[in-house]
């Protein structure tokens, strides 16, 4: 990714230059975003970066107009959530560059062409399509060979299902954040994107009563084929297919998901690794499940994204269409 010198977020003069900060200091307070939250601001600069260069303005620092012009043209063709975002990558970086008090991004003209904009095009996101817990029990039919790539791309499904993990929490769980009992297994999750202080959450995986859908039963299968003592759970493979030390790409997450979804006949294109995470919110929210108890597993820190998965998991269930039908319209 090509980083621009004036992209501060990556190297930032304020904190690199004070002579008061120890150096320990400055470690610190260059992590105090995430890797993958610094790439999308940097993409998300690169872009404007660019459209003030065809305007002849210039990016850092910019005034509001520049950047009520930039969302205006951006709009054209991005969704209202992503105009949002490149706006707070502005934000940060000419926070960075030392513009507390007088950010251009903070203006009021800034905030009323943002409202102008969500009113227009609106805020909703099409995601990619969940995969439901009904799925995951057709998923296990694929399984039957016993093959190492097949055991650890089933106990992979089954436990992004089971744990609604993020793709990149999945990949990095590591055999040591595993702890096995009578009742199923715990893993501890470090850090997290909805934990960026690092405190840590423990996610409670109980057995399925059917051993061919349980997560914790492939997991299980998956230590002793691959002989895992220590190190990554999940891992990719020579060309032997000898498991690797290292720990799976999180991208290879959804290359998994699409390749096994188009097994089952569906199009590929309509899944990604989300699409484990997004199906354990809206199957619970199937079995009517709270929200609290949704977000126990998923760890959201916020109700509104889990509500919204609540609505879709009860289009149907709470459509009136089906009191007007009567209790025998029911087609099997």
């Amino acid at each position: 990714m090509n980083i621009r010198d004036d992209f501060l977020l990556y190297k930032n003069d304020n904190i690199n230059q004070n002579v008061k900060l120890s150096a320990k200091s400055k470690r610190r307070m260059r992590k105090s975003k995430a890797d993958n939250t610094l790439k999308s601001y940097s993409a998300d600069w690169n872009d404007f970066t660019d459209w003030c260069e065809a305007h002849e303005v210039p990016p850092l620092p910019c005034t509001a107009e520049t950047i009520v012009n930039y969302i205006n043209d951006l709009a054209d063709h991005a969704h209202a959530n992503t105009v949002s975002r490149r706006i707070t990558a502005i934000s940060e970086n000419h926070i960075a560059a030392g513009f507390y008090d007088n950010n251009p991004a903070k203006d009021g003209m800034v905030r009323n062409a943002m409202q102008a904009i969500r009113r227009e095009k609106g805020t909703f996101q099409h995601g990619k399509a969940p995969i439901l817990m009904e799925t995951m029990s057709l998923l296990a039919d694929l399984f039957d060979a016993g093959d190492l790539v097949s055991i650890r791309d089933k106990a992979l499904l089954f436990l992004g299902f089971a744990g609604a993990f993020r793709r990149s929490e999945l990949v990095a769980i590591q055999l040591r954040d595993i702890t096995f009992s009578p009742q199923g297994m715990v893993i501890f999750i470090p850090q997290s994107k909805g934990d960026q202080l690092g405190h840590g959450s423990q996610i409670a995986i109980p057995y399925a009563p059917d051993p061919h859908t349980c997560a914790v039963i492939a997991v299980q299968d998956w230590i002793e084929a691959a002989n895992i003592k220590d190190g990554p759970l999940f891992r990719g493979f020579k060309r032997n297919l000898d498991p690797r030390e290292t720990q799976l790409s999180d991208k290879s997450v959804a290359i998994i998901v699409k390749k096994y979804m188009g097994m089952l006949g569906m199009n590929p294109d309509d899944f990604a690794g989300h699409s484990l995470r997004r199906g354990f919110a809206t199957s619970a929210a199937q079995h009517d499940l709270d929200a609290l108890s949704i977000m126990r597993q998923t760890r959201h820190k916020s109700e509104k994204m889990v509500h919204r998965y609540i609505e879709q998991g009860n289009l149907f269930k709470e459509n009136p269409l089906n009191r007007m039908f009567g209790p025998t319209h029911r087609k099997d």
